[in-house]
């Protein structure tokens, strides 16, 4: 065997596991164990639809916890974009090229308005998102109020329902799936190829060298909650194409999306994480929850779970720190 051969083969024995890929593998094959109509090809693709708006919810929370932040309100902003979209719209086809664009600028907005009240009102983020969630979502109940009104035009919610059949192979492909895809790819590219990306984690690992280097710290923090609320906006298109209007669609998902990235391997003190690893949580989150449905265990024991997930997740990275 040849020196370069044997270089190589060291690299890869020694590239580390993605415990949340391996943790999904293992997951969805308890899943199949259970239900084996989830090994068919159409069964897989509609599991990735419905899994999408995680996966959004998570590659956006990414950039914020690498700048050592949270983002507490991105769930308040799928609601409101669900109860926007119903009530800009009111079931007319006609109206969705106007309230697409609104609602968009409005999560921009709102990632603007976290990212002005960390960077340079410098109140912690966890208050001010937190604060921007009782907002948004006060805001959204009483637009709507107090109870969702309306539906969501077909046109609207091509992008979470849609699906193309007969496909060879998968049989079916929700347009879902490949949107989501093109969106991780994006991220990915973002994250890990441009200056932005690498002045998120400059500023997660030492925000004081950074700005001392002559990083514009205060505007790249910004940058990151835009990219959150901007994704949080997609999510809700997501998860109103196939679930509809509820004035309880988006509770609970940050503090998912922040599950799913720290399982992932997301530190959660900042500086460390990838797209891969926040998409691989993502998928995990999901497979669990999908599990424990098919068990027939309650809904708040998800909740448990998944604050112990976060929990362990948490303990694990500090241990691997003192080590």
């Amino acid at each position: 065997m040849s020196l370069l051969v044997q270089k190589r083969l060291r690299l890869v024995i020694h590239q580390p596991v993605n415990g949340a890929l391996v943790l999904l593998i293992v997951l969805y094959a308890a899943i199949v164990a259970v239900q084996p109509t989830f090994a068919n090809p159409p069964a897989i693709m509609v599991f990735l639809r419905r899994a999408a708006p995680l996966v959004v919810l998570a590659c956006g929370q990414l950039p914020v916890l690498l700048t050592g932040g949270f983002d507490l309100s991105s769930g308040a902003v799928v609601t409101f974009t669900v109860l926007g979209g119903s009530m800009l719209t009111d079931g007319d086809p006609g109206r969705t090229g106007m309230a697409m664009p609104l609602l968009l600028l409005c999560g921009l907005g709102i990632g603007l308005a976290n990212g002005f009240a960390v960077a340079l009102l410098r109140v912690p983020s966890i208050i001010a998102t937190l604060g921007t969630l009782l907002m948004v979502r006060g805001s959204a109940l009483m637009w709507s109020g107090g109870a969702p009104s309306g539906y969501l035009p077909e046109n609207f919610r091509w992008l979470g329902r849609f699906m193309w059949r007969e496909v060879p192979v998968i049989h079916l492909l929700p347009v879902a799936v490949p949107a989501t895809a093109l969106f991780v790819a994006i991220a990915g590219v973002v994250t890990h190829k441009t200056v932005l990306g690498r002045l998120w984690f400059a500023i997660g690992d030492n925000p004081r060298s950074s700005e001392l280097a002559g990083v514009p710290v205060r505007l790249i923090r910004i940058s990151a909650f835009v990219v959150s609320g901007i994704s949080a906006t997609l999510a809700g298109v997501l998860l109103g194409g196939f679930a509809g209007v509820s004035n309880q669609v988006g509770d609970g998902l940050e503090l998912q999306a922040i599950a799913a990235c720290v399982l992932g391997g997301t530190e959660l003190l900042g500086g460390g994480g990838t797209v891969v690893g926040a998409v691989s949580g993502a998928l995990s989150l999901f497979a669990l929850f999908t599990l424990l449905n098919l068990l027939g265990m309650p809904e708040p024991l998800r909740d448990a779970v998944q604050g112990t997930i976060l929990i362990g997740a948490v303990a694990l990275q500090m241990a691997r720190r003192q080590s």
